[in-house]
């Protein structure tokens, strides 16, 4: 019998191969299909009807399948469908492949990759199992249109000849041209771009434009070296048209355990004297003519409960990294920093070394006499070494409620005084940092415990302990500043300080219910006891992380309402307010609270004047405090607002107000804020202080959207920055264009402006180029 038909059989046969075709491997090839034909004269084996071979990872789908034994081809036509094991697609009419599915020849082929790019061509020949060449072939990151099929994508590479290299990991387009939404915008005669399968590969990435009016124009061509797996290097070279070559790479690592970077850079300046027009030559950072930056980031996760990492910038001057724009390190106001953090249960442990850096264009001495510049602030910022924090809080309780234990040091060495003149209205300056080293060890412990009264009524006894011990080195003009600050000083190279605290919080939460809600209130209630703040009345201890004050609803309830641990506050005081939340059925919710602070008995430490005289016009100077409160609604369709407020004690005037709102859907997202902070002099601000800001971004389309933000400062009626711009998104390609001006409130002359565009092409890469100006 030379051959086998079964006639009206609508069942799948799975029929082992391997004996039939001859094939030399340890993979099975199984075939499903309808009916099977052997001829054995001819050495063929055809399918018809819902064939599917699988042959080590390999899969074929078509209607009809004829194997060639002599041959060891496969012939497949039908809506051939080929899935290889890597996820990827071939579709085409016909195919012609060998048996091990290595080699092959396809007409009018289509080719989706695992991550989702497409290849298409006229033909296509496979050899040597790796090396794919498409004639007149197609190209494209982009998904095709369901409802338009024959629609061109946004884009695509048009090639006489692509080659897929899958043993290189490369495409190579010879004979190309670039089209947008089907019009050709540029002829390449050849490129090669990595496969899009891999992660990482060697070669050029998209060049990026820079320009400046101290720099000129610039390009910047990167190059990464995929050094290994786990490693590797991108060169970012780059040229301006005013200061020459800027040499800079970034080297960056990975580990199981994290990962670590090193950036360098460097430049040899052809025209430093564009860095003069604004600034005298003795006080020009930018003036060196040779200038250059190294910098490190690194993170690594010792084990479940440590982390160690590092940031650091150093280099030639105050700004190289900002003016140049590395990446990375060129943020006008940076934190170098190294530290290592402790998780456990309830245990806290963080250690840390801070050096804060300012990239001012200005140097922090004069370069012919050596004075100091007043007007820099870099110099002024302090070493912080160490912080350190350390929070313990033990699982089983002490005396039926909770104990907590807290460990803060901190050491601090600044090169020059922070000073400030007084201002309009201010009897004296300020001092925000001396000259020279000053430390300190605070060690405390906080028990308190909850108790549930008849009729719901909750206290929370509380009972706390604090001890300082602090060493100061006051150098250069710092004593001096002291003098001129109108208060006592008492001037030692070590003080000593204790707290004991001993406290009540009452809380009466009454629920009221509706059909259509639920409303919570509660009155609230504390009074702490405790002896006047140790060395509160004379200058001596810096007050270093404890120099902002905002008295408002969210610290009506703090033990302590200084923000850092220089000041404690003494004194008995009481803390009295209403506490509001409602939830309703339709979603909204809303929460208030209002209150005010006492202080009864004992010396107040918010009149008291320090360093900075933090507590001035706070809110809380007087025996009775100001008023504060805020409200604030949630809805279930995106919006929300909130407001908080400060009234004076007396006249109930606004002291201080916050309105925020917004609103976010798809299509639009809104938001909005107000500020108003009455004058504080004693604390540094003559005049009070009004601002608006606002943003906005609305989605024009499913894939346009355009956005904007402002910030508008009503006291100096100067917009201090505005932005617009609009942008293109979707899964292959991206657009983004905006524009910024920024205005110095001060000295609106001073302005910055800058525009910059980006288009990302999957799969091929970015191209990006800014401009910025600069005015006085």
């Amino acid at each position: 019998m030379s051959c086998v038909v079964l006639p009206g059989v609508s069942f799948a046969q799975d029929i082992d191969l391997v004996a039939a075709t001859g094939v030399s491997t340890d993979s099975e090839m199984l075939l499903e299909a309808d009916t099977i034909v052997y001829d054995h004269d001819q050495a063929t084996v055809t399918a018809v009807g819902g064939v599917q071979i699988d042959y080590d990872g390999y899969r074929l789908v078509a209607q009809r399948v004829a194997y060639n034994q002599n041959t060891s081809r496969l012939i497949a036509s039908g809506r051939v469908e080929i899935v290889s094991p890597d996820g990827t697609k071939i579709y085409s009419e016909e195919i012609d492949i060998t048996d091990d599915f290595r080699d092959g020849f396809v007409n009018a082929l289509r080719v989706q990759t695992t991550d989702n790019t497409y290849f298409a061509a006229e033909n296509a020949d496979r050899r040597e199992g790796n090396i794919t060449t498409f004639t007149r072939g197609v190209y494209t990151a982009c998904e095709p249109c369901e409802e338009k099929p024959d629609q061109p994508p946004i884009w695509r590479i048009k090639a006489q000849k692509i080659i897929w290299n899958g043993k290189a990991k490369t495409v190579r387009f010879e004979k190309s041209r670039f089209e947008m939404f089907g019009m050709p915008l540029a002829f390449l005669p050849a490129f090669e771009i990595a496969d899009p399968t891999v992660k990482q590969k060697s070669g050029f990435l998209f060049p990026r434009y820079k320009s400046g009016s101290r720099l000129g124009y610039g390009a910047e061509v990167p190059y990464y070296w995929a050094v290994s797996p786990t490693a590797d290097l991108t060169f970012k070279p780059a040229w301006y048209s005013k200061q020459g070559f800027l040499a800079n790479a970034e080297w960056r690592q990975k580990f199981d355990n994290g990962e670590y970077s090193i950036t360098v850079a460097g430049i040899r300046q052809r025209s430093p004297e564009e860095f003069y027009k604004s600034i005298a030559p003795a006080y020009s950072s930018d003036n060196e003519t040779t200038r250059a930056m190294i910098g490190t980031k690194g993170r690594f996760q010792i084990n479940s409960r440590w982390t160690a990492g590092w940031d650091f910038l150093a280099q030639t001057d105050k700004n190289f990294a900002y003016r140049y724009g590395i990446d990375g390190y060129d943020q006008h106001s940076r934190t170098n920093q190294i530290y290592l953090t402790g998780l456990n249960d309830r245990n806290y442990f963080d250690l840390r070394g801070y050096k804060f850096d300012v990239q001012e264009q200005v140097t922090n001495f004069n370069r012919e006499t050596g004075a100091p510049n007043p007007n820099a602030r870099d110099a002024r910022q302090p070493w912080v070494l160490p912080s350190f924090d350390y929070s313990y809080i033990p699982d089983q309780s002490i005396g039926g409620g909770e104990l907590s234990i807290d460990v803060n040091t901190q050491s601090l060495y600044r090169r020059l005084v922070d000073d400030a003149a007084p201002v309009t209205g201010a009897a004296y300056g300020r001092l925000a940092g001396i000259e020279g080293w000053s430390g300190r060890v605070t060690a405390e412990a906080e028990w308190k415990r909850s108790l549930i009264a008849p009729g719901g009524l909750m206290l929370t006894p509380l009972l706390h302990a604090r001890g300082d011990a602090i060493g100061v080195d006051f150098q250069g003009n710092s004593l001096e500043r002291l003098g001129v600050l109108g208060i006592a000083s008492d001037v030692r190279s070590a003080y000593y300080r204790a707290m004991a605290t001993a406290g009540l919080e009452a809380r009466w939460p009454v629920l009221f219910s509706t059909t259509s809600s639920t409303h919570v209130l509660e009155p609230m209630a504390q009074i702490f006891a405790r002896p006047n703040e140790p060395h509160g009345t004379s200058l001596g201890i810096p007050n270093e992380d404890a120099q902002s004050m905002v008295f408002d609803a969210s610290n009506l309830f703090e033990r302590d309402k200084f923000s850092g641990y220089d000041r404690i506050e003494g004194g008995v005081r009481a803390n009295v307010g209403l506490r509001y939340s409602g939830n309703f059925d339709n979603g909204w919710s809303a929460h208030g609270l209002f209150g005010q602070s006492f202080h009864l008995a004992g010396r107040n430490p918010y009149a008291q004047l320090d360093y900075v005289n933090v507590g001035a016009a706070s809110g809380l100077e007087t025996a009775r405090s100001d008023y504060v409160g805020s409200f604030g609604v949630v809805s279930p369709i995106g919006f929300n607002a909130s407001i908080g407020a400060r009234f004076d004690e007396e006249s109930f005037e606004v002291r201080r107000t916050d309105l925020t709102a917004g609103y976010a859907s798809r299509p639009v997202s809104v938001s909005a804020a107000y500020s108003f902070i009455e004058r504080q002099p004693d604390y540094g601000f003559a005049a009070d202080r009004h601002e608006v800001r606002g943003s906005a971004s609305v989605r024009l389309h499913e894939n346009w959207r355009v956005f904007g933000s402002g910030t508008y400062d009503i006291t100096n009626e100067v917009m201090v920055r505005k932005a617009i711009g609009f942008a293109y998104d979707d899964e292959c390609f991206s657009y983004t264009i905006s524009a910024a001006e920024y205005i110095n409130r001060d000295n609106t002359s001073d302005k910055r402006r800058t525009l910059g565009f980006q288009i990302s092409l999957r799969t091929l890469g970015d191209f990006a180029t800014s401009t910025s100006i600069s005015q006085n």
